[in-house]
C-alpha cells in the first residue's frame, strides 16, 4: 500500500466530480472487501468526564461546561457484562474509553483484566485511554489488545486550534508506542469542525503517509455539544455539508485501501441516504447501539432497518475464504443463502 501520498494528490481526488470519486472509492473498496459487509463494534465509557484535556469538542473535558460530571472507572465485572451483551447483540468488536490524558500504572490492573475478559468472550478488543507510554502499551498487548484508538482529530496545521493542551506530535508519539507494542491503530478524527477543505486534504495526508495505515479509519462528523468550546460555536448548525463529508470518506478509502473505514459519530443526524453513499463510498464499519461514550447513537432498531432496506449484513469473522474478494463475495452470498 502507497504511504507516498502527496498533498497535491489528495487535493485531485477532492477535486473531482462527486460520482467520479465515489466510483473510484467504490471500486478500490471491491477490490479489499466484501461490498455488502459491515463491521459492528460497540463503545463503551469506562471512566466518563474530568478530563484534563480543552478538547474544544469534547463534553467530557473539564474544562466543558456540559454537565458532566467526574466519574471513577467502571468495576471490571460490569464492563464485562456490557462486552456480553453487546456480543449478544452482533457486535464483533468491543471498543472501551476512558477521558483520561493517559491512564495511571494504578489503572492498568483493572483495565488490562478488562481486556482479558472481553477478549476471551471471541470478541475482538479496543481501548481508547489517551496517550500511553511504551510500556503502558506492552502491557495492553499482553493481556490481549486487538485495536487502540488515538486520533489525530484534524490537520496537523488545525490541530493547535482544537486542542492546547497537547501536541499533534504527542499524538504521533502514542501511535509509535502501540506500533512498536504491535497493536493495530485505529485513527481517524472529525469532520466539521469549522476546517477547510485543505485541513480535511492535510487530515487525511496524516493518516495516509503513516509509516503503516491505520487498520482502522473512524471518520466522525462533529456533534456540537453546548457548554464546550465547539458546541457553543456551532450550536444548532452542520457544519459540513453531506456531499462533503461523504467525499472525505472516498478519499480515506482510495488512499488507504485495506482499512476499516467506520462511519461513527454523527450518524444518528444522517439520512439513510446520506449513510448509503458512505457505505458507496467505502465505509464499512460502523458503531451500533444507542451511545457512543456521552452522545447519542443511531441504535441497534434503526441499524437492523437501515441494513435490511441496502441489502448489508454484518460482517461473520468465522467466513474462511481467499483473500480474492471477489471470492469473499461468493463465500459470503453463498452463506446467506
Amino acid at each position: 500500500m502507497r504511504q507516498d501520498w502527496t498533498r497535491a494528490e489528495i487535493a485531485q481526488l477532492f477535486d473531482l466530480p462527486f460520482t467520479e470519486l465515489v466510483f473510484r472509492a467504490a471500486e478500490v473498496h471491491r477490490a479489499h472487501h466484501a461490498p455488502t459487509r459491515i463491521e459492528l463494534c460497540t463503545l463503551l465509557s469506562i471512566k466518563t468526564g474530568g478530563c484534563p484535556e480543552d478538547c474544544g469538542y469534547c463534553s467530557q473535558s473539564a474544562h466543558a461546561e456540559s454537565g458532566i460530571k467526574a466519574e471513577k472507572l467502571m468495576d471490571v465485572d460490569a464492563v464485562l457484562a456490557s462486552a456480553a451483551e453487546a456480543k449478544a447483540a452482533g457486535s464483533q468488536r468491543f471498543c472501551m474509553g476512558a477521558a483520561w490524558r493517559s491512564p495511571k500504572d494504578r489503572n492498568m490492573d483493572n483495565v488490562c483484566r478488562m481486556v482479558a475478559g472481553v477478549k476471551a468472550m471471541g470478541l475482538e478488543t479496543c481501548m481508547t485511554l489517551g496517550m500511553l507510554t511504551g510500556e503502558q502499551a506492552r502491557q495492553l498487548k499482553a493481556a490481549g489488545l486487538d485495536y487502540y484508538n488515538h486520533n489525530i482529530d484534524t490537520s496537523p496545521e488545525k490541530y493547535g486550534e482544537i486542542i492546547s493542551t497537547r501536541t499533534f506530535k504527542d499524538r504521533l508519539e502514542t501511535l509509535h508506542n502501540v506500533r512498536q507494542a504491535e497493536i493495530n491503530v485505529c485513527c481517524g478524527g472529525i469532520i466539521g469542525m469549522g476546517e477547510t477543505r485543505e485541513d480535511r486534504v492535510g487530515f487525511i495526508h496524516a493518516l495516509a503517509t503513516l509509516p503503516r495505515h491505520p487498520e482502522s479509519v473512524p471518520v466522525n462528523a462533529l456533534v456540537p455539544v453546548k457548554g464546550t468550546v465547539l458546541g457553543n460555536i456551532f450550536a444548532g448548525e452542520r457544519m459540513i455539508d453531506d456531499i462533503e463529508f461523504v467525499r472525505t470518506v472516498a478519499v480515506a478509502r482510495i488512499t488507504m485501501p485495506k482499512s476499516m473505514v467506520r462511519l461513527s459519530a454523527g450518524r444518528e443526524s444522517m439520512s439513510e441516504a446520506m449513510q448509503a453513499f458512505c457505505f458507496l463510498a467505502g465505509a464499512n464499519s460502523i458503531f451500533t447501539g444507542d451511545k457512543l461514550l456521552t452522545t447519542v447513537n443511531a441504535g441497534e432498531n434503526a441499524d437492523a432497518a437501515l441494513f435490511a432496506k441496502l441489502g448489508l449484513e454484518p460482517i461473520n469473522r468465522g467466513v474462511d475464504v481467499s483473500d480474492d474478494p471477489r471470492q469473499i463475495s461468493v463465500a459470503l452470498f453463498s452463506s446467506a443463502a
